[in-house]
């Protein structure tokens, strides 16, 4: 093989550097380096280390993920009358991309943690909008630039390390709560005190354990013993009171030995009533029932109750996500379509509720029984398609003549 040959072949087999990129607008980054707001436990919150709180995992997967299961509809709207249309968001990330849940909570994902959505337009062959492809944020900065179209530049760094740039005909930005217009709030950076808080104290309760709050008791000597003749007292111990197969027996010694007891209680090592009190201030950061993350201690309102907060937690958090992904996708789309998240299926009420109420609507003649029957999932039936419920009009008779 000649040396040019050689060289293809060393360039084709070689392997590509799979090095994860760090961006510097990263929080955890800017606190190693001292350069960043550093928080009062002295922990850095990045990414990775906040979503190893198991409450703030939960709640983050919750939202983005009950988001995720709500259809996307585009509808058309013409003098009030909707109708339901196709359009490229019915599958935003492409046939060959994430499919549609997968797609919707890795935006969700990107906006809660870190404030913004950055979606790369990908067109197909006629120059229209095909697909939405998510980029990380934190591979992307933001710069006020008024010679581009939406004045703003994007420049992104792609998983080959090169870097492009983009502008609003070019990619779609989300923002959460802004306080400049120009990138949208972290709840990382925000909350990177209580986060911080509970990070340090799953090291602490995690160090306790390794370093002696598991050990059953404590062994001393009452004569003077070498460091060798101390492990071969633990080695003979440990064979003969540890285990199952060691139980019921009686334990033999021959030394002279004392032995105290260490006990130490679970609330006391494992901070119960601290990590009781960090679910409860990330349920307040995601907006988030506490009952939602597993907290049911101080729950009292079962029942209706929890059912009332359940739709709490749409009309008062959820909606908010939806709303911002509503507004912005619905720009790519030529008017007067639109997309919109349908709640009806997570606001369905329980059955017991609901076949009385549509019964009610088909009795007063609001809806047909194929309807009825759609929501219900059960299949049409002959004549179910008019109305009932509504008194025909009166014939009208002619006029005898005299």
């Amino acid at each position: 093989m000649c040396l040019v040959g050689w060289r293809q072949w060393l360039q084709r087999v070689k392997p590509r550097d799979t090095a994860p990129l760090i961006s510097i607008s990263d929080p955890a980054l800017a606190e190693w380096l001292g350069v960043g707001n550093p928080n009062f436990s002295g922990v850095s919150v990045g990414e990775q280390s906040a979503l190893g709180l198991s409450a703030f995992y939960r709640g983050v997967a919750l939202i983005s993920g009950t988001i995720a299961g709500l259809p996307l509809r585009t509808l058309r709207d013409v003098e009030g009358t909707r109708t339901r249309v196709n359009s490229f968001l019915d599958n935003p990330g492409g046939p060959f991309g994430p499919t549609s849940f997968e797609w919707t909570e890795t935006v969700l994902l990107h906006l809660l943690l870190h404030g913004d959505a950055f979606l790369a337009h990908i067109f197909n062959g006629a120059g229209s909008i095909a697909a939405l492809s998510p980029i990380h944020p934190l591979a992307v900065t933001v710069e006020w630039d008024d010679t581009v179209p939406g004045g703003k530049r994007y420049t992104a760094t792609l998983i080959d390390g090169t870097r492009k740039t983009f502008d609003a005909t070019t990619m779609t930005q989300i923002m959460a709560p802004s306080m400049d217009g120009l990138r949208g709030m972290s709840v990382i950076s925000i909350a990177r005190n209580g986060l911080g808080t509970a990070i340090a104290g799953d090291r602490a309760a995690a160090k306790m354990f390794s370093t002696g709050a598991l050990h059953s008791g404590m062994v001393t000597a009452e004569d003077d013993i070498t460091e060798d003749d101390a492990k071969v007292i633990k080695a003979s111990l440990n064979s003969k009171t540890a285990g199952w197969e060691n139980a019921g027996e009686i334990a033999v010694i021959n030394r002279k030995l004392k032995f105290t007891p260490w006990s130490m209680s679970m609330e006391d090592a494992q901070f119960m009533q601290s990590r009781a009190f960090q679910v409860e201030e990330i349920a307040r950061w995601l907006g988030v029932p506490p009952h939602l993350l597993m907290q049911t201690e101080k729950q009292t309102s079962w029942g209706t109750g929890v059912e009332v907060q359940n739709r709490g937690l749409a009309q008062y958090t959820l909606t908010g996500w939806t709303s911002r992904i509503e507004q912005r996708l619905s720009r790519l789309l030529p008017a007067p379509r639109f997309v919109e998240f349908d709640y009806a299926g997570f606001l369905k009420p329980s059955p017991e509720v609901e076949i009385p109420l549509l019964l009610q609507q088909v009795q007063a003649g609001v809806m047909t029984v194929n309807e009825m029957r759609r929501i219900r999932n059960m299949d049409p039936i002959e004549g179910g398609d008019e109305l009932r419920g509504q008194s025909a009009p009166a014939p009208q008779l002619e006029a005898v003549p005299a």
